[in-house]
């Protein structure tokens, strides 16, 4: 079984800053992607940013230049810088594992945005 726990989310101003955390733990083998998610109120969930097991990177058009994903693979943990955040950032993020033995997701963590 796979564990990710997701931290670092809050309540900021407009232009400020978060850094979210996702730390896995368990039967970690053969890592494809790790990723997160957001889901605002009323909407579907949707991808933010991906990394994959190479190091490549993806972002949704609205966080390019704004978010970035990295990853410290000695302690399973995926991050998201999240900067210049604006109201429309407002959700539930989600951490994600893409692996061989499935797909894993943590239970979110709220990040609000706004004055």
């Amino acid at each position: 079984q796979v564990q990710l726990v997701e931290s670092g989310g809050g309540l900021v101003q407009p232009g400020g800053s978060l850094r979210l955390s996702c730390a896995a733990s368990g039967r970690i083998f053969s890592v494809n992607a790790m990723g997160w998610y957001r889901q605002a109120p009323g909407k579907q969930r949707e991808l933010v940013a991906i990394i994959t097991s190479g190091g490549g990177t993806e972002y949704e058009d609205s966080v390019k230049g704004r978010f970035t994903i990295s990853r410290d693979n000695a302690k399973n943990t995926v991050y998201l810088q999240m900067n210049s955040l604006k109201p429309e950032d407002t959700a539930v993020y989600y951490c994600n594992a893409n692996l061989v033995s499935g797909i894993y997701w943590g239970q979110g963590t709220q990040v609000t945005v706004s004055s």
